[in-house]
């Protein structure tokens, strides 16, 4: 009993040194590190190939689409005009395979036979009056001059007869092979140019390709959209990813394929396990610089992507995840 009552005036300097030495060993052990991620998703932005003045948005903000879905519409009478001036191309350009294929109107054929007889009979008459000017030459009642041009008319008249004959032939003919193929490959090229002004056309009435959520609207009824703006951007949370930043030191943790867990105060700091999906470096900007002497040299900043092994309600972009790494 003495000696515990001799001990009970150091007792608080005995706990106190005990708290002391406590305090020390705390100090000195290995201090859980803490990291911090924020939550991605997949986006997509819907825009048109056609410039033009936004008609209808026929969706809001918040709003879950489906693929397919009509998102907006735009007006362009340019396109319109395009379109019609197409039209009239392949319509010209039909009429013009159309005369090379069927060849002459039989009006003209007989308008190129008619033309060859006259200059049949003119080159008829042309030889007859050459051989009456010959014999009164010979009989030399007429000069040499004079009958030099007679048989320079006969001449000139059987040139006539053969081109008119030749015209008649060729109307009888129709058109060449490398013209009626010509003619069609132009039917061909107005038709394409119809089926792309009539793409481009569709093109007005923009539907989405994917599903998510509505997350922005850039421009609003009447308003001018150039061609590839987007005009709606969505968001696909159910294609979400985590980014996180960590140094070379600590990717051991963080391999492709393996899994930890974080905690999203968002949440109500719900747990959810991830998945690394993919690791890159980041570049020399984030680089960490060293400050202890032991190790020498600079630690390199990794980007790590992991994914949810467990579809999360309620997850959006923006949250917050935070990663404790325990020693």
């Amino acid at each position: 009993m003495r000696k515990f009552s001799a001990l009970l005036p150091i007792a608080p300097l005995l706990a106190i040194i005990a708290w002391v030495g406590y305090s020390f060993w705390q100090a000195y052990q290995p201090q859980a590190q803490t990291l911090q991620g924020q939550i991605e998703a997949q986006q997509y932005n819907i825009s048109s190939k056609v410039a033009g003045r936004i008609d209808q948005v026929l969706v809001k903000k918040g709003e879950q689409v489906e693929p397919g879905q009509l998102i907006f519409s735009i007006t362009s009478p340019e396109l319109e005009a395009k379109l019609e001036q197409a039209k009239a191309g392949q319509q010209a350009a039909s009429a013009i395979a159309e005369q090379a294929e069927n060849g002459a109107r039989s009006q003209e054929i007989s308008a190129a036979k008619d033309q060859w007889q006259k200059a049949q009979a003119a080159t008829q008459l042309s030889e007859k009056t050459y051989q009456r000017v010959n014999n009164l030459f010979k009989d030399g009642v007429v000069s040499e001059q004079k009958r030099d041009e007679s048989y320079t008319q006969w001449q000139a008249a059987r040139y006539t007869e053969n081109s008119a004959s030749e015209m008649y032939q060729m109307a009888k003919a129709g058109a060449r092979d490398e013209t009626k193929k010509a003619a069609v490959e132009q039917l061909r090229a107005a038709a394409g140019k119809v089926a792309e002004v009539q793409a481009y056309a569709s093109d007005t009435l923009v539907k989405s390709w994917h599903a998510g959520e509505v997350s922005q609207i850039l421009l609003q009824q009447g308003e001018l959209a150039p061609t590839g703006f987007p005009v709606v951007s969505i968001i696909d949370m159910q294609d979400a990813w985590l980014i996180l930043h960590v140094r070379e030191d600590q990717l051991s943790r963080f391999q492709k394929g393996q899994q930890f867990s974080a905690t999203l105060p968002a949440l109500n700091n719900q747990q959810v396990d991830f998945k690394v999906s993919h690791v890159a470096v980041m570049g020399d900007f984030a680089t960490w610089r060293a400050t202890d002497s032991r190790t020498g040299f600079d630690l390199r900043t990794f980007e790590i992507e992991a994914r949810p092994t467990q579809a999360v309600p309620q997850l959006r972009v923006g949250m917050s995840a935070i990663i404790t790494l325990e020693h």
